[in-house]
């Protein structure tokens, strides 16, 4: 059941739990989160970026993949099919491409610019009954080419972005994307309180959730984080599920040629279900689970 994400989101925080973004990249992929989150009854967020919309042919190509999936696979959980790290012009374009929610990521501009846009976007999102999530305190890492050091958000600067009408936001305490560096200090819990204060309950998400501590994820749940962002996790787990397959000769062609284990369904089925027991851990930790309305 495609749907914005507002509401689902406005729950989480209520219920002091949160709503996985797992990001797609492929059939495989959204026919695995999609399948995971109806067994489970949790709702969820497929996060497409910039990037992987491309790779895949385009935004009208996703959002009519999602909507064919969701329909065929008879799922009647929420979902919501969110850009991730969108581009001022890449969120106009997922407005009309079908997309039920996006994300605008002004954090590398001047803070004025950043909020002249957004303003702007909340206006056509709101108008085509999309949610819209923004970014203050930019996330550390690469995403889509935008690099950051994993800043931590002024708190005054997330009040006046929330103050727009942004239905959820990404503020910056200290998380990355990608693989956490060994030295990595830990999620700034002081920052998130004062971020949480400031913007009056709005909330919060949670970018770079691979390899935070599950201690951390949940104290960071419980101060106001109602979506967390994972994609490095299933594109580990995935990775490794197909080495292994291959490693085994099982896609050698000249093994076993009765068994065909070099067909695609086949080749990709193992990563198929490393990232449905990837997505089933994480929605367990988060508290999403049964959720579903």
């Amino acid at each position: 059941m495609l749907v914005n994400a507002t509401r689902m989101l406005k729950k989480a925080h209520e219920g002091h739990y949160a709503v996985g973004q797992f990001n797609i990249n492929n059939l495989e992929w959204t026919k695995a989160i999609l399948l995971t989150a109806e067994e489970l009854k949790s709702p969820v967020i497929l996060g497409v970026s910039e990037g992987a919309a491309k790779y895949m042919g385009g935004f009208e190509v996703v959002a009519a993949m999602v909507k064919a999936l969701d329909h065929s696979l008879g799922i009647t959980v929420p979902v919501a099919l969110h850009l991730d790290h969108g581009t001022y012009e890449g969120a106009k374009k997922c407005i009309e491409a079908g997309f039920t929610s996006i994300m605008f990521d002004g954090s590398h501009f001047p803070f004025e610019e950043n909020l002249a846009k957004t303003t702007e976007l909340v206006n056509l999102a709101h108008d085509k009954g999309l949610s819209i999530e923004a970014e203050v305190g930019a996330i550390g890492g690469t995403e889509d080419g935008v690099t950051a050091d994993g800043e931590v958000a002024d708190p005054a600067e997330c009040k006046t972005i929330a103050s727009l009408g942004v239905d959820f936001l990404a503020a910056g305490i200290g998380n990355i994307h990608g693989i956490y560096p060994t030295d990595w200090k830990g999620l700034h819990f002081d920052a998130l309180e004062a971020i949480s204060k400031a913007t009056g309950g709005i909330p919060l998400v949670l970018h770079g959730g691979t390899g935070i501590p599950d201690d951390q994820i949940r104290h960071a749940i419980k101060d106001g984080m109602s979506k967390i962002n994972v994609n490095t996790d299933c594109q580990l787990v995935f990775a490794q599920a197909t080495i292994d397959y291959c490693a085994a000769g099982k896609a050698n062609p000249t093994a076993d040629n009765e068994s065909k284990g070099y067909d695609p369904r086949k080749l990709l089925k193992p990563g198929f279900l490393a990232i449905q027991a990837k997505v089933k851990e994480k929605m367990e930790l988060f508290g999403s689970v049964g959720k579903a309305e």
